[in-house]
């Protein structure tokens, strides 16, 4: 039996190659996270299991002693140093730092949310195919590559505002240099506050709607040929940033590499996305952060 040419071989598979990719993509970004995402922190060393994160103040002086093998500080007289003010002081932004730390938040969204995003990217591979048998459209190839661009270039739009973010609340000492996390009781508590609101509220339920249904998202949106595939993946990153730009706002209160509190986050989203009681799983969180957001104040 004639098995097709080889683009018709390759049609027949390009589930199996959409679903690689994509794992590929996210294995790649946990994979650079974890290494500590090129800006030369330990991001081990930086997740730690904390309530109440702008209580823990990093040893700076163990820290200094490690990072400086050569030197004998034991018979130094450090009475007089302000080890706070030094754990806290902030760092020279540079372009390069800017570039890396762009790249760094980014890396952290496609970690974090191309899982929940894979059923609305495979459900755009199958739509097209069928579209291709019917005659409907004469693309060959799915531009479902595309379809992720447009969904990635959002995030990377969001990124850049989040480290514009991170660059301000570094500056003003309410995140820290070397943690990364809140050393704010108010930031901390505003921030959590804010974001079991926002779980509540009718724009965050619009926006998830969108997200849980893939099917009528891409009925009522589609456009072909690949500047339609840009613009729909653009789309739905749009409507994924909606969903959970309150809930990436919470690392700045763990820590924006505290490998805990990205894990659980990106657990969150899935759950809120995928499962059948998903809506009523961001609710609850969002309750939970109120609570949590209101101890902060009382810590």
């Amino acid at each position: 039996m004639d098995g097709g040419s080889p683009l018709e071989r390759l049609l027949r598979r390009d589930r199996v190659i959409t679903i690689a990719g994509m794992a590929a993509l996210c294995l790649l970004a946990w994979l650079y996270i974890v290494a500590g995402a090129g800006i030369g922190m330990n991001a081990w060393e930086m997740s730690r299991l904390a309530l109440f994160p702008h209580l823990q103040t990093p040893n700076m002086t163990s820290d200094m002693t490690s990072d400086m093998p050569g030197m004998d500080m034991s018979g130094m007289d450090m009475s007089g140093m302000d080890m706070s003010a030094m754990a806290t002081e902030p760092r020279a932004w540079g372009a390069a730092n800017w570039a890396l730390m762009i790249a760094m938040w980014w890396v952290m969204m496609i970690a974090m949310m191309s899982p929940s995003a894979a059923p609305t990217i495979l459900l755009y591979a199958r739509v097209h195919r069928h579209a291709l048998a019917q005659g409907q459209i004469q693309d060959k190839l799915a531009p479902t590559g595309v379809f992720m661009a447009g969904y990635l270039l959002v995030w990377l739009g969001f990124s850049v505002a989040a480290t514009a973010l991170h660059w301000l609340l570094e500056r003003e000492a309410f995140v820290s240099a070397t943690m990364m996390s809140s050393q704010s009781r108010w930031l901390s508590a505003i921030v959590l506050i804010g974001a079991g609101l926002y779980q509540l509220s009718p724009f965050k339920n619009a926006c998830l709607s969108h997200c849980r249904a893939p099917t009528a998202f891409l009925a009522r949106h589609w456009r072909p040929h690949a500047l339609g595939a840009l613009r729909l993946g653009a789309l739905h990153g749009a409507f994924c940033v909606g969903c959970c730009w309150m809930l990436m706002a919470l690392l700045f209160v763990g820590g924006v590499m505290n490998l805990v509190w990205v894990a659980a986050l990106a657990i969150l989203v899935l759950a809120e996305k995928l499962f059948p009681a998903g809506p009523w799983v961001g609710r609850a969180a969002g309750i939970a952060l109120i609570a949590w957001g209101g101890a902060t104040l009382l810590v």
